[in-house]
């Protein structure tokens, strides 16, 4: 990647950061950018990331944020958000537990579920099935945690489940009827 490709990207993740007014009109515009570039390079998948650091309060006070932005098979973007940035009624707070990246995929007979879980080992990760609902929770010193809804109702315990790399699968059986 070229100098310039890197400080665009970096300049890109700061105008996410920028909550003002100019600084949504900035994000918008490279989210634009963004959709464009996908389709001159006949593209399905971009993902974006960056870090801050917010004074006075040590790694408590780093921000990690994204987001992904995938086009289906009609060519309609569906943009997915992670990291550790909430909004409430009083602004922006970084949270200790970040929402990892989850994919689902709905296979004929089964679930797939992908969770990137980077820093975190396989004895952290904490993960409960109820009917469509899977729960995904570390307890070691990087937290995740996220709520995912199925896209059908599963058996209790995955059918084969691996951890590699922070890279979790998970392959459910859907309940039958």
């Amino acid at each position: 990647m070229t100098k310039d490709k890197d400080k665009e990207r970096r300049a890109e993740a700061e105008a996410i950061v920028d909550l003002g007014f100019g600084g949504l009109f900035k994000g918008l515009g490279s989210f634009i950018d963004l959709l464009g570039e996908m389709v001159e390079a006949s593209e399905s998948e971009k993902t974006r990331s960056g870090t801050f650091r917010i004074k006075g309060l040590g790694q408590r006070g780093r921000g990690v944020y994204g987001f992904t932005v995938r086009t289906g098979i009609a060519g309609i973007p569906r943009v997915e958000s992670f990291g550790n940035i909430r909004t409430t009624a009083e602004g922006p707070v970084v949270a200790e537990v970040r929402e990892p990246l989850v994919d689902v995929f709905d296979e004929p007979q089964a679930i797939v579920v992908v969770a990137e879980l980077p820093g975190v080992g396989e004895s952290e990760l904490r993960i409960e099935i109820h009917d469509d609902v899977l729960t995904l929770e570390t307890t070691g010193e990087r937290k995740y945690a996220k709520e995912v809804l199925l896209p059908a109702a599963v058996e209790g315990d995955p059918i084969r489940r691996s951890y590699k790399n922070g890279i979790l699968e998970l392959r459910m059986k859907k309940r039958a009827g």
